[in-house]
């Protein structure tokens, strides 16, 4: 079994890595010293698949666990599903002794941690991630929140969990677009941090996506976690390294909020901010044009679904400037020196890019 952590002190976790860990989260969990009482948050989809081996899972370490289920999509990370969550645990009778599990994607996880940050102001969780995309991101370091209708992840809070079980035999149930939306975190990371990384994306990407290897997938997954940790326990709340984690976000969250979070996968959003970033990154004399040819080409071989003609120049400018990094000097923007390499730079202007990325001038679909 692969493990990271990170660390943060007293609130120092582990992110267990292995093929077959569902069926055993139990005695998983009951080894870090939670309680015997929990509630498991997840959606519809992932209820049908996987809630049954988990709770029997739970069972067996005679953890005395509640299901509440939500439905699928991006809508239920909204204060109206967290409502119905509160009262769904208030009466079932949640106390500050029990904790949340979430089992899910990333809008599972997301919600399902923000509700454990903010009932009984604040109970522990445990984050079994589903999907590629929460695997390698979403399930570790803490963010945790919802959607406003003016922007994604307006509300929120840091809360980090107790646990994290990244059990790769999930990811057979997903859908060849979820695969590839997840990748899109995967090559984030190799862009910001590892160069070396990246090479092996180059050659192993489609395998990566086709699960070819389960122990490679886990090596990809480790390399991905490893170096999440790494950045949040150097900064824990986003007060500086941390935020090169939203490489390609800004953009990103842009375009869902002007689809209305109904049209792209977030990773699919998070490829074209990635591919728009690298392409500014080279215009502003950031990133040579070797190294931009190779970041475009590798982005070039994602399925993105195209951006639809509805989708303006000031709709996401407009979403912009709604980013929770927006501040009043404006907005602090990660972009690339090389791959590997990260630059933060403060900007307020930048509409001829978008209207590039409109034409459809960085990613040919």
């Amino acid at each position: 079994m692969r493990e990271a952590r990170v660390s943060l002190g007293e609130r120092t976790y582990p992110i267990l890595i292995d093929s077959g860990l569902l069926e055993k989260a139990g005695p998983l969990i009951r080894k870090q010293g939670l309680p015997s009482r929990a509630a498991v948050i997840c959606d519809r989809t992932v209820s049908g698949l996987f809630s049954k081996m988990l709770m029997e899972s739970l069972r067996s370490a005679r953890i005395d666990a509640s299901l509440f289920t939500v439905p699928d999509g991006e809508n239920s990370k909204s204060l109206d599903q967290t409502e119905k969550l509160y009262t769904g645990l208030i009466k079932s009778g949640q106390k500050r002794d029990g904790f949340v599990i979430s089992l899910g994607g990333g809008v599972v996880g997301d919600l399902a941690g923000f509700v454990a940050a903010t009932y009984l102001r604040g109970v522990d969780f445990v984050q079994i991630p589903t999907t590629l995309l929460a695997q390698v991101d979403s399930s570790v370091g803490g963010k945790v929140g919802v959607n406003h209708p003016l922007g994604k992840n307006l509300i929120g809070s840091f809360h980090q969990p107790r646990l994290v079980i990244i059990d790769p035999l999930l990811l057979d149930t997903l859908p060849m677009r979820e695969r590839w939306a997840g990748a899109a975190e995967v090559l984030k990371y190799a862009l910001i941090q590892d160069r070396s990384f990246f090479g092996i994306l180059e050659k192993e990407l489609e395998d990566v996506i086709a699960l070819a290897d389960a122990d490679r997938v886990s090596d990809i997954l480790e390399i991905c976690c490893r170096i999440k940790a790494d950045v949040v326990q150097r900064d824990e709340r986003e007060g500086g390294l941390r935020r090169i984690l939203n490489f390609g976000h800004t953009v990103g969250h842009a375009l869902e909020s002007a689809t209305k979070f109904k049209y792209f996968r977030h990773g699919e959003a998070v490829a074209y901010g990635m591919a728009w970033a690298v392409q500014f990154s080279r215009d502003r004399g950031f990133m040579d044009q070797p190294q931009f040819n190779r970041a475009d080409a590798l982005l070039r071989r994602f399925p993105l679904p195209p951006i639809p003609e509805s989708v303006t120049a000031k709709s996401l400018i407009t979403g912009i400037g709604m980013d929770k990094k927006q501040t009043a000097a404006g907005l602090n923007l990660v972009l690339l020196k090389g791959i590997g390499k990260t630059v933060m730079v403060r900007m307020d202007d930048f509409g001829d890019s978008i209207e590039k990325l409109l034409n459809r001038q960085i990613i040919d679909l």
